[in-house]
């Protein structure tokens, strides 16, 4: 999945942080996963348990159906592929307006879930792949109203990647969980590696991006993630934690009584940012990992 904050592009500065031995994997905003793919992918993983935790019910409703329907989906895929490129800004907006959103609202559950079929999957991974930035952003209503980007040949359907994934979300021990990063405390036990990649602190008042769900993730939402962070680390969990380099996260981790206490150290790296609508701002910036890791 494209995503944004996916953090693909960070992940030689997060390898440093990476614990040598630990017990499970516990990753409370599983987003794009690319700090769970590059465990798996590089044998990491092999024995471990893993607990995948997020709130966008979509994006759970994808991974789960992805696990156990690729080649479904892959089929799905493929149609979606063949109508894009007969007519990609029609077909773009058939799709989200008349056919995804409709059916996310027809399959959601009382408790706030999704329940995914093939067909919906590969809609969300063809609006994915083919709106704007790969952004995934929703109205106050919940519709998904991305609209479509400049694109000339995007990679729709990708059978290899997609059995990839399926493989690595179906191995024995991998749990995928819809709820929110709070839930973390109820899993989380001493030994265990947790990664948080929350929506990021804005960096001036006209930055913010934090709707990949409909309620916005704000100042409070930060402090109560940084009091959810210093609890672990107490529990002598490993914590690894990404986020910007705003003046609040380093008022809650760098410059912070009880973060320091409980061993949290705030390293300052170089990092790429992606997702902006002028291309001329994209561009490196600094970002803050923050980890109770000994760095190596």
């Amino acid at each position: 999945m494209k995503w944004a904050g996916g953090k693909r592009q960070l992940l030689p500065q997060l390898r440093r942080f990476y614990p040598a031995s630990f017990n499970r994997y516990v990753e409370p905003f599983f987003g794009s996963g690319a700090v769970f793919f590059d465990l798996h992918t590089s044998g990491r993983l092999a024995g471990h348990q893993a607990v995948l935790i997020d709130s966008n019910p979509d994006l759970i409703g994808l991974y789960e159906t992805v696990r156990d329907a690729h080649d479904a989906v892959a089929a799905e895929l493929d149609q979606l592929a063949a109508a894009h490129a007969i007519d990609a800004r029609a077909h773009y907006f058939a799709v989200r307006d008349t056919q995804f959103n409709p059916l996310r609202e027809q399959r959601r559950q009382t408790d706030g879930r999704i329940a995914y079929t093939p067909a919906l999957a590969a809609m969300f991974i063809y609006l994915n792949r083919t709106g704007f930035n790969g952004l995934f952003r929703v109205n106050a209503s919940g519709e998904f109203n991305v609209p479509p980007g400049r694109y000339e040949r995007p990679k729709i359907a990708d059978r290899d990647k997609l059995a990839r994934a399926a493989s690595a979300l179906g191995a024995p021990g991998i749990e995928l969980r819809y709820g929110s990063f709070e839930s973390v405390l109820d899993v989380a036990r001493a030994d265990d590696f947790i990664y948080f990649d929350p929506p990021y602190a804005p960096l001036t008042r006209t930055a913010s991006f934090t709707s990949y769900t409909a309620p916005r993730f704000g100042h409070d939402d930060q402090v109560r993630l940084q009091q959810v962070i210093v609890a672990l680390a107490e529990r002598n969990c490993h914590v690894l934690a990404s986020n910007s380099s705003a003046d609040e996260i380093a008022d809650l981790y760098e410059r912070n009584a009880a973060a320091l206490a409980a061993g949290m150290r705030t390293i300052r790296v170089p990092a790429r940012r992606a997702i902006n609508s002028n291309a001329a701002r994209r561009g490196p910036v600094d970002e803050f990992v923050m980890t109770n890791v000994a760095g190596h």
